[in-house]
């Protein structure tokens, strides 16, 4: 049987500062709303850190807006 090792990433957290390989704009929909757009660099050399920095973002905006609509960050509450 293997051991299992688990090391905490130190860089492990919030997204911090925008990576150099993600572009931002700010559009307007047909509908008069402004929303925010993270767009990655398919050749960046730090991929993965820019996809998850996009990644934390979208998820950050969907509990904001959860939180908002529901009450709380996690949607919908099933009721028991």
């Amino acid at each position: 049987m293997t051991d299992v090792t688990i090391i905490k990433d130190k860089n492990a957290g919030r997204a911090g500062r925008k990576p150099a390989g993600v572009s931002t704009r700010r559009v307007t929909t047909a509908s008069g709303e402004k929303v925010t757009i993270r767009a990655v660099d398919a050749n960046s050399p730090q991929f993965g850190k820019d996809f998850l920095y996009v990644f934390t973002k979208n998820v950050e905006a969907a509990r904001e807006e959860n939180k908002r609509l529901f009450g709380s960050a996690s949607g919908v509450q099933s009721r028991r």
